[in-house]
């Protein structure tokens, strides 16, 4: 099932070894000792015969794998030399390389697109260039690569290339990823008629310690060779560096030395940066005109006045350890509910809805355009590979419906049925984990507001001024906050491992399938993990609560939280901001300030043999490795962000702002990790960003409906929206033009003392005095009405406001959506031009001029016959 060609397997007694060579001092040296051959790729193990550590039928039976493997590598064409370690007698290091007939015999094999002919194509100056000049790298450091009309290579057809120099016609880019290609498919043992292969395998049995392309020089100087260009160098000097934290990145050296799939991530992660300053300048306009006109906030002046909040006393939010409670406790918190809860907030949730749109659209566009410009247009149709795990399970044979050919496969239909039913079950099993781990969390909650209610009682007065702010509600809501995160952070690196042993179970044909996959399941637990809490806080807490004289009960003890009299949307904010700030320190915290750390030990403990010189390859390897998922991590952090910057925006205007200058560092930190933290990772095609664009579709789609939802039942504008336009003037008011005057008093129903039943009666008060009522949050009608406790006719109005709001908004921002859409091309008209002219250059180039040189070489033969040079084939005449 191997698609690469063999060019020979040994298992001979004496199989063929790398051969030896002694560091030639050269520490910046790329090549060979012979300083010909390039250094493609590094494997490191360690000599069995000074590991002391394991035993000698293991340290044999190890050291046969990998001597079998090495020379299936020499057999296959690789060339190996083995250099003992400076710093540690006991590892070796083979250094692998790819002659010109090997990397042209697979370039062919993997369909890799090479040049045909430089690019024709003028190019017209945007009006904006003048701009994006004075952000971009200065071309005398960085220089613009020249643009090619480029084909999958043929060697049948090599004179077509353009190949002026056989050395530089592969950059190390592409040739770290064809030697690669090859170490995944040689073959180091049969086991049971079963072939054992890839490098894989071996770095995860311990017979190799690490496997990496080099990188090409020092990240923080130049090499003094001038013929090399030190783009590690360059990078991290004008990407990297923090200083340069304002410039446009190097997008094609990006791709050119890490490849398309890194070079894709960053042009996304910068695009998405890009997006997100109209979104943080709107976001934060909304949230200055909150501030600015939060102190005209009539509701909360009536809060805070002590003639009108002074003197309503608030029923008890829990059993018996709660107390009657004044209104102007919630003084402070009504002043900051102002800031978000405003009419500034809808224009923001309906602009975002708009935003996310033009986003994604113009993220298709430019895709579309480095798919082009970097040759993956065609990728999945011909250089996507059978993953090697894949290819060692196909044992069994089928039909192939289309070809009507055998071929074989890993399981039948009746087993791949199985794995997908494990699969699917696993994924529910854990999902619904999470589930009983938010429902723990809130029943930590309805527990601790009792705790919290008794260690802070609320005097009717207020007048301590810590009570302004740590209410029972407050310190219930943070806490809360801080765990439900902690548990968060847990369940990440559980579930982490979770979705790759059951995407593992699975077994995808390819790395694409794979990642997709993996991609689908961990966002699935992400998305239930970070936004479980929030969905419970927006929709759920607050909503089924009943009235004081009859409350809703948790599993038959626990009595259901109740919202703040300003409502919910502040407790909201505050999770938001635990989360999205406590998400970002802990990343930055594990991507920067652990691999920084690792390299500071090992160059600590190796500090001792500094005078030493150490070659480029083992600086390198004394880096941090490359996870075995790579930037998926990087993808989940980001997507996961979008989330939040989306779905509940209309709760936390100030969350793209945030999430803009988290990008501005973030871009510069992953940069600076892959450039000076890590090995360098091996080059990967990639047409897009995979799983990663239908996730942010879908999140799209649902973040209106949040939005509408939280505007709607979260926050209190549609009540009072009610209030001013209907029940501020007659018939139902008293007021003789439209006003907020008197909405608190009106949106707060009255309670009879007396009704309270004995499981939730509260204590007695000496100084509750005469009172005979409480208020609660609720349209109910008062004691003494002969529906009373029953609800009144504004909250059928308010029902109907909120769900005419929600079909409204979401028509209108859906319509609008689908026209962006539409008007809006996913792939732009010079972009279509370009992808014409390149397939238009390969036909002539490849197909028209070889039948040319046919006609012209039959014209000749046909010319020969006639004038009868030819005896063999010479007319007859009669």
């Amino acid at each position: 099932m191997a698609l690469a060609p063999t060019l020979g397997s040994v298992h001979s007694a004496s199989p063929l070894l790398p051969f030896p060579a002694e560091f030639d001092q050269k520490p910046d040296s790329l090549f060979f000792n012979d300083g010909q051959r390039r250094i493609d790729f590094v494997l490191v193990y360690e000599d069995e015969s000074k590991n002391e550590n394991r035993k000698m039928s293991v340290n044999k039976k190890q050291m046969r794998k990998r001597q079998a493997y090495e020379s299936n590598l020499i057999s296959n064409g690789l060339q190996l030399e083995a250099t003992r370690s400076v710093l540690d007698e006991k590892l070796i290091f083979v250094k692998v390389h790819a002659p010109w007939e090997v990397l042209c015999t697979y370039a062919e094999v993997m369909h890799i697109k090479l040049p045909l002919k430089p690019n024709d194509l003028k190019t017209r100056d945007s009006a904006f260039n003048w701009f994006s000049r004075l952000l971009r790298v200065d071309e005398n450091i960085i220089k613009p690569e020249q643009e090619f009309f480029t084909a999958p290579f043929e060697k049948a057809r090599m004179s077509d290339f353009y190949i002026q120099d056989k050395d530089i016609f592969f950059n190390p880019a592409t040739r770290s990823r064809i030697v690669h290609f090859i170490l995944s498919r040689v073959e180091y043992a049969v086991k049971d008629n079963v072939k054992k292969f890839g490098i894989n395998k071996l770095l995860d049995s311990g017979i190799y310690k690490a496997a990496f392309p080099l990188h090409d020089s020092r990240f923080n100087r130049r090499l003094e060779d001038p013929n090399c260009p030190s783009e590690r160098y360059l990078l991290y000097k004008e990407w990297a560096h923090p200083r340069s934290f304002y410039k446009l990145q190097p997008l094609d050296l990006v791709r050119k030395y890490y490849g398309e799939k890194i070079g894709i991530y960053f042009a996304w992660l910068g695009f998405y940066t890009h997006m997100l300053v109209m979104a943080a300048v709107v976001g934060l306009a909304c949230f200055l005109y909150g501030y600015v006109t939060k102190d005209n906030c009539t509701w909360s002046q009536e809060v805070c006045d002590p003639n009108i909040g002074g003197n309503i006393i608030m029923c008890p939010q829990c059993d018996h350890e709660c107390t009657y409670w004044n209104l102007t406790i919630t003084c402070e918190s009504s002043k900051k509910l102002c800031i978000f809860d405003s009419f500034g907030t809808l224009v923001f949730a309906v602009f975002m809805g708009i935003w996310v749109t033009l986003f994604l659209e113009f993220w298709k566009r430019r895709q579309a355009e480095l798919e082009y410009e970097w040759d993956t247009v065609e990728f999945l149709e011909q250089e996507e590979y059978i993953r090697p795990e894949y290819e060692a399970r196909c044992t069994h044979v089928v039909t192939n419906e289309i070809t009507q050919q055998e071929e074989h496969v890993p399981y039948t239909a009746c087993g791949k049925c199985v794995r997908m039913t494990f699969g699917i079950s696993a994924v529910l099993f854990w999902v619904l984990l999470i589930v009983a781990s938010v429902i723990g969390i809130i029943i930590y909650r309805l527990s601790v507001f009792l705790v919290f209610s008794a260690k802070l009682p609320r005097h009717i007065n207020g007048t301590e001024a810590i009570q302004k702010y740590l209410t029972p509600q407050a310190a219930t809501s943070v806490t809360a906050s801080i765990i439900s995160f902690i548990i968060i952070m847990i369940l990440n690196i559980i579930y982490e491992k979770v979705a790759i042993m059951i995407t593992d179970f699975e077994l995808p044909r390819t790395q694409t399938d794979y990642e997709n996959s993996l991609t689908m399941k961990m966002f699935l637990f992400q998305f239930v993990n970070y936004y479980s809490s929030c969905f419970y806080i927006a929709f759920f807490k607050g909503k089924f609560v009943g009235y004081p004289g009859d409350p809703v009960y948790w599993l038959g003890k626990y009595r259901n939280e109740e919202c703040d009299p300003g409502g919910c949307l502040l407790e909201l904010t505050t999770q938001l901001t635990i989360i999205m700030g406590g998400k970002a320190i802990w990343n930055n915290i594990q991507e920067v300030l652990l691999p920084w750390v690792k390299n500071l030990i090992g160059r600590c403990r190796s500090a001792a043999r500094s005078e030493k010189t150490i070659p480029r390859w083992e600086q390198d390897y004394h880096l941090q490795p490359v996870g075995k998922l790579g930037l998926f991590y990087e993808y989940l952090e980001m997507v996961i962000q979008f989330g939040f910057v989306t779905l509940f925006v209309a709760s936390f205007p100030l969350a793209p702002l945030l999430a803009l200058v988290n990008n501005l560092l973030e871009i510069r930190v992953d940069a600076w990790k892959i450039t000076t933290q890590f090995r360098r990772m091996v080059p990967q095609k990639a047409q897009d960003i995979g799983a990663w664009q239908p996730i942010m579709q879908g999140v799209a789609i649902l973040a209106v409906v949040t939005n509408a939802m939280i505007i709607a039942f979260t926050s209190d504008m549609i009540p009072r929206l009610v209030y001013y336009w209907s029940f501020s003037v007659p018939p139902y008011g008293d007021h003789s033009n439209y006003t907020m005057k008197g909405y608190i008093n009106n949106t707060l129903s009255v309670f009879n003392i007396a009704d309270f039943k004995n499981g939730s009666k509260p204590v007695s008060l000496p100084w509750l005095g005469n009172q005979t009522t409480c208020r609660y949050r609720d349209f109910r009608y008062p004691p003494g009405h002969q529906h009373q406790y029953e609800h009144n006719i504004y909250y059928w109005h308010v029902i109907a406001a909120k769900l005419s709001f929600i079909i409204v908004m979401e028509h209108v921002i859906y319509c609008v959506k689908f026209i962006v859409s539409y008007v809006i091309p996913d792939v732009s008209q010079k972009t279509k031009s370009k992808i014409k002219r390149e397939k238009y250059l390969t036909q002539t180039l490849l197909h028209e001029n070889h039948l040319k040189v046919m006609k012209k070489n039959m014209g000749k033969i046909a010319d020969r016959i006639w004038k009868g040079e030819d005896g063999t084939f010479r007319p007859k005449f009669d």
